[in-house]
Parts: C-alpha cells; sequence; structure tokens
C-alpha cells in the first residue's frame, strides 16, 4: 500500500501539464462526517466566540504586540516566556508525529484550517446552488439572469463571511470590542483595515478557489507523510481482495457466494462487493479514487467511507469496503497499533505536556533584572567606605496590583540604602533604584550576590543576580 505518485500528466494539446478540473464534492452523511462537522463547530466556535469572552475585564485571548504581553485564558505572557512557546511548537511537532504514525492524517481531515473553511464555504455554495449535479449543470449552462443572481449571491455571501474571518483574526490582536467600536465609527486604523482585508482575502482565496489545490500542490505535508508511515499504520484504504473484480449488479446480489463448479462453467467473472457507483470519488474534496490506492491528495476526510458504507447497506453487503486499516490487516496479518514508534512518540509527548504544565505553573509571577550600573564600577566615600549602585528592573507579570520588596542575599556585609519597597500595577514596568554600601576595609574584589523580590507575606517571588565590586585586598 505505498503512495500513488503521479509524475506528469499530459495535457489534450499534448503539454506536460493538463488543466485540473474542477470537483464537485458531494455532500455525505455518515459516523466521520458528523464527526467532521462537530469538529468544524467546535474550532470555528473557538475562533470567533473567544475573542468575545473576557475574564476579569481581560479579553480571552489577546496577543497584545505593542505592550509584548499575551494574554491566554486569563495568563498573562511576557517575551520572557518565550521558551514556553517553543515547548508548544515541540509539542505541535511531536503530536503530529505521533497522530501520524498512529492513525495517519487526522489532522488535515479534520482540524487544518484548510479544511475546516473549505468546509463552510462549500456549505454555502450548496445551500445557494444546489447539490452536486445541480452545480455542474449550472456552471455548464450559459448565462442567465438566474445564473448570475446565484453566482452573486454566493460570492456576496463568501466575501462577507471571509471579512468576518478578517475582522475576527485582526481582533486577537487588537482588542475586539474596541476593534469594533472603530469599524462601526469609520475610525479604523491603516494598518488595522489593511490586515482585515488581507486575511478575508486569503480566506476567500483558499477556501473559496484553491481549496483542494492546496492540499494537492501547496502543502509540504503531503509530501513527507509517507515518511511517517509503516505497515501498521491506520490510513484509509479500499479492500482489493473484496471488492475486485468491479461490476454493476442489481440489489441484494450476492454474487461471490458460488460454487467452485458454477464458478468454472460460468463464462462471466465472479465480481467482487464494489458495485463501481463511484459514490466514493464524488464525495471526495479532492477528487481522488481511493480504490487506486494510497494517494498523497488523500486527506484523510474518509467521507469516502460514508458514502461506501451507505452503498454497502443499500446492497446488503458488510460495510467496511473501504475502511480505516492496515497494510498488515489488509494482507491477513495481525495489527499491531501500540508498537515502539508509535510508544516512543506517546512517552515524549506525555513528558513534554508534562514539562510544558508544570513551567506554566511554576512561573514567577515578577520579572527582576538587576543592572549594574554602567558609568562607574563602584564609589569610594568616606572613610572607605564603598557603594554599588543598581538599576532593580521589576515586571508585574500578574493582572493585579502587587505590593513588592527587594532586599539583598549575600553573606557579604552589605547595607542597602534607598527605598526597599514598591506596588506595581498590573502589568506595570518599574524601575527601582539601589545602592549597596560596605563600609571600609570589609570588603574585597568582585563577588556574586542576589536580589530578593518578596511579597507582602514574606514569600520569594523572583530571584535576580548581579555583582559586588570592591578594590583589590591591598
Amino acid at each position: 500500500m505505498k503512495p500513488r505518485l503521479d509524475i506528469a500528466v499530459l495535457g489534450a494539446d499534448g503539454g506536460l501539464y493538463a488543466k485540473e478540473s474542477k470537483v464537485y464534492p458531494r455532500e455525505v452523511d455518515g459516523r466521520f462526517q458528523r464527526l467532521r462537522t462537530a469538529a468544524v463547530f467546535w474550532l470555528l466556535g473557538m475562533f470567533y466566540v473567544f475573542p468575545w469572552i473576557s475574564i476579569g475585564g481581560q479579553q480571552l485571548v489577546l496577543f497584545d504586540l505593542p505592550a509584548r504581553r499575551f494574554h491566554v485564558f486569563g495568563l498573562t505572557f511576557w517575551p520572557q516566556d518565550f521558551y514556553l512557546l517553543t515547548m508548544l511548537l515541540v509539542i505541535a511537532a511531536v503530536s503530529l508525529f505521533f497522530f501520524t504514525a498512529l492513525a495517519g492524517r487526522l489532522w488535515c481531515g479534520y482540524a487544518c484550517p484548510q479544511t475546516v473553511w473549505t468546509e463552510v464555504f462549500l456549505w454555502i455554495e450548496r445551500r445557494i446552488e444546489g447539490d452536486r449535479n445541480a452545480r455542474i449543470k449550472l456552471d455548464k449552462a450559459p448565462w442567465s439572469r438566474a445564473k448570475l443572481l446565484r453566482k452573486t449571491a454566493k460570492q456576496a455571501v463568501w466575501i462577507g463571511f471571509a471579512l468576518w474571518t478578517g475582522f475576527t483574526f485582526v481582533g486577537f490582536f487588537t482588542p475586539i470590542r474596541e476593534l469594533s467600536a472603530e469599524l462601526l465609527g469609520w475610525t479604523l486604523g491603516g494598518w488595522e483595515a489593511f490586515w482585515i482585508v488581507f486575511y478575508a482575502l486569503a480566506t476567500y482565496g483558499n477556501a473559496g478557489f484553491l481549496r483542494e489545490q492546496v492540499c494537492k500542490y501547496m502543502c509540504p505535508y503531503a509530501r513527507f507523510q509517507s515518511a511517517m508511515f509503516d505497515k501498521d499504520t491506520l490510513v484509509i484504504s479500499y479492500d482489493t481482495a473484496r471488492g475486485e473484480p468491479r461490476g454493476h449488479r442489481k440489489r441484494g446480489a450476492n454474487l461471490r457466494v458460488v460454487s467452485d463448479a458454477a464458478r468454472s462453467e460460468s463464462a462471466e467473472p465472479v465480481l467482487g462487493d464494489c458495485i463501481d457507483c463511484l459514490a466514493c470519488v464524488q464525495v471526495c474534496p479532492t477528487g481522488i479514487d481511493i480504490r487506486n490506492g494510497l494517494q498523497i491528495e488523500c486527506i484523510a476526510c474518509a467521507a469516502c467511507i460514508d458514502a461506501c458504507d451507505a452503498v454497502m447497506d443499500k446492497m446488503r453487503y458488510p460495510r467496511g469496503l473501504i475502511r480505516y486499516t492496515t497494510e498488515n490487516a489488509l494482507a491477513g496479518q495481525r495489527p499491531r497499533l501500540l508498537r515502539l514508534r508509535t510508544a516512543i512518540y506517546a512517552g515524549l509527548l506525555s513528558a513534554f505536556v508534562g514539562a510544558f504544565v508544570w513551567a506554566v505553573a511554576a512561573r514567577a509571577p515578577v520579572i527582576v533584572e538587576v543592572l549594574h550600573d554602567r558609568n562607574t564600577l563602584f564609589r569610594s566615600i568616606r572613610q572607605g567606605a564603598i557603594e554599588n549602585g543598581y538599576a532593580v528592573k521589576l515586571v508585574n507579570k500578574t493582572d493585579a496590583e502587587l505590593a513588592l520588596t527587594i532586599r539583598p542575599d549575600t553573606d557579604l556585609p552589605l547595607r542597602m540604602l534607598g527605598a526597599p519597597a514598591v506596588t506595581l500595577a498590573a502589568g506595570e514596568v518599574y524601575s527601582l533604584p539601589m545602592t549597596l554600601r560596605a563600609e571600609g576595609g570589609q570588603v574585597h574584589g568582585r563577588h556574586r550576590i542576589a536580589v530578593l523580590v518578596t511579597g507582602p507575606d514574606g514569600t520569594v517571588l523572583a530571584r535576580g543576580k548581579s555583582h559586588f565590586f570592591a578594590p583589590e585586598s591591598p
């Protein structure tokens, strides 16, 4: 069950490439289609609803780039938390490897934004232009008033939905309620208007026109997916042994139940369960024939499974002519979903997820950075005393006011001068001056020191590091 790679296709004029035929996916109902529909509602619901939800007066998800803060589900992340984004990317990569090795292109079929938004655009097209046959007939018909009205209505709804998508996307980076007020008041900024239109055009072009072309020619995942497959990967497959040879027949005719004598006497070959109805081809969003084997264009949406199962039910044949299965299972061997590869991926995924959760839970609510005076290492004052100046930069990462106290943490005989306490508003950045003094002759050379930041109850919230400088011993 190796992926089929089409190297070149000759066009009608003998050229290297043939014009791509438009794909008219037929609407299908079934267990996998209902699962995909639920995924579409859930994913689009998160996208369109989350920006309008607030927690404690703060937008649920807001990537505030000018303030360099990300607000996600009540948590505030700063540039210093960038390592968490790195961990998320690693988790996403390992998840992709794990689920692909386990059950093929689940991401493509159920959660990819290209798939999700294309489903919505196809749904709009079906509601306005009709089912598959009606759409084919409409495209072939000459232009008329009815055709113009249908095409115009479809484009208008597509453009409206695309603009709503672009507006919502920008609402993840600009507070969406402020963005709405600016839009209604015609005071929208130039950059905001540009990005709304830009992402609307991207949605309109990708989901409305390119559709399956993105999956077939632009997405790199289709090219390297086979490297993550093995003979025990669950993929959508056509059971050739059961289905071949294909042929039409009456409903309920079980042509497999034929005696050996009758088979040898019959001039006609005994047909398999496939009635060659092409339902699996008609429902495929990329327009492939799954009966030709696993292909890079297949996005594992399982529409062909639902369509074939419906035909098998009508013919009173067992379901599963097209199904999720493995190459070993088709060959009559025992499938092994849990194997070394998937076990390693699962272990790595669990470890990274656990580390990420711990890192988020253990984040310090305060950022402290101790900057030594750049102009002079130390100052000698009366009676040989030595002073070092610092700027203690504090950042309140929480969404509430926070009273903070600083103090040096060192075994050196140092005394802190200046105000040791400050109250920071939510998200405030403040630079607190600090001077450390050592009496004459008590400290010599360079020494590491730490500065502790404590809360109102004395709990240490953060720890900064620096150095104290003094003249070398005589």
